[in-house]
Protein backbone atom coordinates (compact mmCIF):
# COMPACT_ATOMS: atom_id res chain seq x y z
CA UNK A 1 0.00 0.00 0.00
CA UNK A 2 1.05 3.30 -0.92
CA UNK A 3 0.44 6.47 1.17
CA UNK A 4 0.77 10.54 0.38
CA UNK A 5 1.66 13.03 2.63
CA UNK A 6 1.40 16.83 0.97
CA UNK A 7 3.80 19.33 2.41
CA UNK A 8 4.29 23.19 1.09
CA UNK A 9 7.02 25.58 0.40
CA UNK A 10 8.30 28.88 -1.14
CA UNK A 11 11.74 28.87 -2.56
CA UNK A 12 14.09 30.74 -4.78
CA UNK A 13 16.51 29.72 -6.69
CA UNK A 14 18.82 29.99 -9.82
CA UNK A 15 19.33 27.28 -12.30
CA UNK A 16 22.43 27.54 -14.11
CA UNK A 17 22.82 25.98 -17.15
CA UNK A 18 19.29 24.82 -18.27
CA UNK A 19 17.88 26.36 -21.68
CA UNK A 20 15.28 28.86 -20.47
CA UNK A 21 17.35 32.22 -20.17
CA UNK A 22 14.65 33.77 -17.41
CA UNK A 23 15.31 30.46 -14.96
CA UNK A 24 20.03 30.20 -15.95
CA UNK A 25 20.35 34.10 -15.37
CA UNK A 26 17.68 35.24 -12.94
CA UNK A 27 16.54 34.80 -9.38
CA UNK A 28 12.73 33.34 -8.97
CA UNK A 29 10.90 31.72 -6.83
CA UNK A 30 8.36 28.87 -6.70
CA UNK A 31 5.10 27.72 -4.68
CA UNK A 32 6.64 24.25 -4.04
CA UNK A 33 4.18 21.27 -3.28
CA UNK A 34 6.08 18.23 -2.05
CA UNK A 35 4.27 14.51 -2.31
CA UNK A 36 6.13 12.22 -0.13
CA UNK A 37 4.94 8.75 -1.09
CA UNK A 38 5.12 5.82 1.78
CA UNK A 39 4.98 2.36 0.96
CA UNK A 40 4.75 -0.64 3.33
CA UNK A 41 3.11 -4.15 3.01
CA UNK A 42 2.22 -4.18 6.69
CA UNK A 43 -0.59 -1.70 9.02
CA UNK A 44 0.61 -0.66 12.37
CA UNK A 45 -1.44 -0.97 15.27
CA UNK A 46 -3.61 2.00 14.65
CA UNK A 47 -3.81 0.29 11.24
CA UNK A 48 -2.19 2.69 9.06
CA UNK A 49 1.13 2.43 6.72
CA UNK A 50 2.38 5.13 8.66
CA UNK A 51 0.72 8.05 11.31
CA UNK A 52 0.51 11.30 9.04
CA UNK A 53 0.72 12.87 12.87
CA UNK A 54 4.27 11.62 12.62
CA UNK A 55 5.50 13.74 9.91
CA UNK A 56 4.82 16.79 11.29
CA UNK A 57 8.02 17.26 13.63
CA UNK A 58 11.59 15.90 12.14
CA UNK A 59 10.37 15.59 8.37
CA UNK A 60 8.28 18.35 8.06
CA UNK A 61 11.49 20.44 9.81
CA UNK A 62 13.90 18.54 6.83
CA UNK A 63 11.28 20.03 4.07
CA UNK A 64 10.39 23.55 5.98
CA UNK A 65 14.11 24.21 5.92
CA UNK A 66 13.77 25.59 1.98
CA UNK A 67 10.48 27.90 3.22
CA UNK A 68 11.30 31.37 2.43
CA UNK A 69 15.24 30.48 1.80
CA UNK A 70 17.44 31.09 -1.36
CA UNK A 71 18.58 27.47 -2.59
CA UNK A 72 22.18 27.84 -3.88
CA UNK A 73 24.34 25.19 -5.68
CA UNK A 74 27.79 25.20 -4.27
CA UNK A 75 28.90 24.95 -7.89
CA UNK A 76 27.87 28.51 -8.47
CA UNK A 77 29.79 31.82 -8.64
CA UNK A 78 31.37 31.87 -5.04
CA UNK A 79 30.92 35.80 -5.05
CA UNK A 80 26.80 34.93 -5.62
CA UNK A 81 27.11 32.48 -3.04
CA UNK A 82 28.81 34.75 -0.23
CA UNK A 83 26.59 37.63 -1.43
CA UNK A 84 23.33 35.35 -0.89
CA UNK A 85 24.73 34.28 2.30
CA UNK A 86 24.96 37.72 3.70
CA UNK A 87 21.86 38.79 2.54
CA UNK A 88 19.38 36.11 3.67
CA UNK A 89 18.81 34.69 6.84
CA UNK A 90 17.48 31.68 5.47
CA UNK A 91 19.58 29.44 2.85
CA UNK A 92 20.38 26.29 1.88
CA UNK A 93 23.60 24.94 -0.33
CA UNK A 94 23.58 22.00 -2.12
CA UNK A 95 25.81 19.95 -4.20
CA UNK A 96 23.72 20.27 -7.19
CA UNK A 97 21.48 22.89 -9.19
CA UNK A 98 18.33 23.13 -7.21
CA UNK A 99 15.99 22.24 -10.34
CA UNK A 100 12.80 20.39 -9.66
CA UNK A 101 14.91 16.92 -10.50
CA UNK A 102 17.57 17.38 -8.17
CA UNK A 103 15.43 18.67 -5.18
CA UNK A 104 13.27 15.33 -5.46
CA UNK A 105 16.85 13.15 -5.33
CA UNK A 106 18.31 15.96 -2.46
CA UNK A 107 14.25 15.67 -0.54
CA UNK A 108 14.59 11.34 -1.27
CA UNK A 109 17.65 10.89 0.31
CA UNK A 110 17.01 13.10 3.25
CA UNK A 111 13.77 11.05 4.02
CA UNK A 112 15.17 7.65 3.58
CA UNK A 113 17.77 7.98 5.54
CA UNK A 114 15.58 9.71 8.48
CA UNK A 115 13.11 6.97 7.98
CA UNK A 116 15.48 4.19 8.21
CA UNK A 117 17.48 6.08 11.68
CA UNK A 118 13.97 6.31 13.16
CA UNK A 119 12.52 3.62 15.45
CA UNK A 120 8.98 2.82 15.54
CA UNK A 121 6.65 2.24 18.57
CA UNK A 122 3.55 1.53 17.37
CA UNK A 123 4.32 -1.79 15.06
CA UNK A 124 5.19 -0.08 11.95
CA UNK A 125 7.13 -2.46 9.43
CA UNK A 126 8.76 -2.05 6.56
CA UNK A 127 8.04 1.77 6.11
CA UNK A 128 9.93 2.95 2.99
CA UNK A 129 10.20 6.21 0.76
CA UNK A 130 8.63 5.07 -2.61
CA UNK A 131 9.40 8.13 -4.38
CA UNK A 132 9.18 12.07 -4.04
CA UNK A 133 7.46 14.41 -6.01
CA UNK A 134 8.52 17.73 -6.63
CA UNK A 135 6.00 20.31 -8.05
CA UNK A 136 7.80 23.32 -9.23
CA UNK A 137 4.46 24.96 -11.10
CA UNK A 138 0.91 24.02 -11.02
CA UNK A 139 1.93 22.01 -14.93
CA UNK A 140 5.23 20.80 -13.84
CA UNK A 141 6.95 18.16 -11.30
CA UNK A 142 9.59 15.67 -11.11
CA UNK A 143 9.41 12.30 -9.26
CA UNK A 144 12.17 11.05 -7.54
CA UNK A 145 12.42 7.54 -7.36
CA UNK A 146 15.29 5.43 -4.89
CA UNK A 147 17.28 4.55 -8.07
CA UNK A 148 17.22 8.42 -9.23
CA UNK A 149 18.48 9.43 -5.75
CA UNK A 150 21.64 7.34 -5.78
CA UNK A 151 22.41 7.66 -9.71
CA UNK A 152 25.71 9.19 -10.13
CA UNK A 153 25.62 9.57 -13.18
CA UNK A 154 22.62 12.25 -12.43
CA UNK A 155 25.12 13.90 -9.83
CA UNK A 156 26.64 12.84 -6.99
CA UNK A 157 24.34 13.76 -3.74
CA UNK A 158 26.58 13.36 -0.83
CA UNK A 159 24.25 14.55 2.35
CA UNK A 160 27.47 15.82 4.25
CA UNK A 161 27.85 18.87 1.96
CA UNK A 162 24.56 19.96 2.37
CA UNK A 163 24.83 23.14 4.72
CA UNK A 164 22.05 24.66 6.16
CA UNK A 165 21.70 28.47 7.49
CA UNK A 166 21.70 29.44 10.94
CA UNK A 167 18.78 31.05 11.15
CA UNK A 168 17.18 27.45 9.40
CA UNK A 169 19.00 25.03 11.78
CA UNK A 170 17.10 27.28 14.74
CA UNK A 171 14.64 26.84 13.92
CA UNK A 172 14.03 23.15 13.70
CA UNK A 173 12.19 21.32 16.66
CA UNK A 174 15.73 20.01 17.50
CA UNK A 175 18.80 22.36 15.64
CA UNK A 176 20.85 19.19 16.45
CA UNK A 177 18.82 17.20 13.75
CA UNK A 178 21.09 17.68 10.83
CA UNK A 179 24.32 16.46 12.77
CA UNK A 180 22.58 13.47 14.34
CA UNK A 181 20.81 12.42 10.87
CA UNK A 182 24.40 12.84 9.07
CA UNK A 183 25.99 10.94 12.02
CA UNK A 184 23.74 7.80 12.10
CA UNK A 185 22.57 8.52 15.51
CA UNK A 186 18.50 7.32 16.32
CA UNK A 187 15.15 9.38 16.37
CA UNK A 188 12.33 7.62 18.51
CA UNK A 189 8.63 7.88 17.32
CA UNK A 190 6.94 8.93 20.52
CA UNK A 191 5.12 6.06 22.12
CA UNK A 192 1.39 5.61 21.37
CA UNK A 193 -0.92 7.07 23.83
Amino acid sequence: MIIRKLFKFENAHVVRGCTSERCKYSIHGHSYKIELLFSSNYLDQGQMVYDFGLTKTTIKDLIDSFDHAITLWDQDDPEYIASMQRYSKRWVLLPVSPSAEQFSRVIFLMIDRLLSQTQMRNGERDVHLHSVIVHETDTGYAQGFREDACNDAMGRIDLKKICFSEQVMEEWHDPQMWEKLLSGKTFVNPEPK
